[in-house]
C-alpha cells in the first residue's frame, strides 16, 4: 500500500517551474524571473513555448534540486 501512495505523490509533483516561483526563490522582480527562464531555455536550445523544469534550471544555476524545491515550497 506505501508503494501505491509513494508512486501517487510522484505524479503528483509538480515538475515546471514557472516566473512565480523564481520570483520567490530570488526575492527579484517579475521581468528578472522570465529573464532568466528565457536564459535557461536558451542555453538549452528550448523554443519559447517550451517548459523548464525544476532540474534544468537548478542545473544552469548550479544549485540543487532541493534547494529550489524547498525555496519555493514545492517538497
Amino acid at each position: 500500500m506505501t508503494d501505491i501512495i509513494c508512486c501517487v505523490m510522484m505524479l503528483l509533483e509538480r515538475r515546471i517551474i514557472y516566473a512565480k516561483d523564481i520570483m520567490v526563490l530570488t526575492g527579484r522582480s517579475k521581468s528578472y524571473a522570465y529573464n532568466s527562464l528565457n536564459k535557461v531555455k536558451e542555453w538549452l536550445g528550448k523554443s519559447k513555448h517550451h517548459l523548464v523544469t525544476f532540474d534544468e534550471y537548478a542545473d544552469f544555476h548550479g544549485i540543487t534540486v532541493s534547494d529550489v524545491r524547498t525555496s519555493v515550497g514545492t517538497q
